[in-house]
């Protein structure tokens, strides 16, 4: 598994180590059977569950899909980049100044980063 090329590829990817990396290669496989990264945050269940009714509207987490492995090895990824990549950094504090709690403002973040792992991790990218 470590001398697979997409797990390579990961590893190259701050945030992501070998477990990171095998877990993400073994439950996503193929990273362009996804048209976006949205749909690849869906999949890793790293997306908004709205819980709106009439004219309320509210989040209530993100939503309960995917496997639950995989989503809690993003967001220790996430964690991970809110401290060594500018990038993320910045995003959460953004997130953070609009008085977003902690807990979404990680979610917000590593569903940002798989969302942009999909661009990086196409196949015309891993040829590269």
């Amino acid at each position: 598994m470590a001398n697979d090329a997409v797990v390579c590829k990961l590893r190259e990817q701050k945030g992501i180590g070998l477990v990171t990396a095998a877990t993400m290669r073994a439950e996503i496989g193929r990273f362009d059977r996804f048209q976006n990264g949205k749909q690849l945050a869906r999949f890793c269940g790293l997306t908004p569950r709205n819980c709106s009714s009439g004219n309320k509207q509210a989040d209530a987490g993100v939503i309960q899909a995917g496997n639950p492995q995989l989503r809690a090895v993003l967001v220790e990824a996430a964690h991970r980049l809110l401290h060594c990549d500018e990038r993320w950094m910045k995003l959460a504090q953004r997130l953070k100044a609009r008085g977003k709690h902690t807990c979404l403002v990680v979610a917000a973040v590593a569903n940002r980063y798989v969302r942009w792992l999909h661009h990086t991790m196409q196949p015309t990218t891993l040829a590269a």
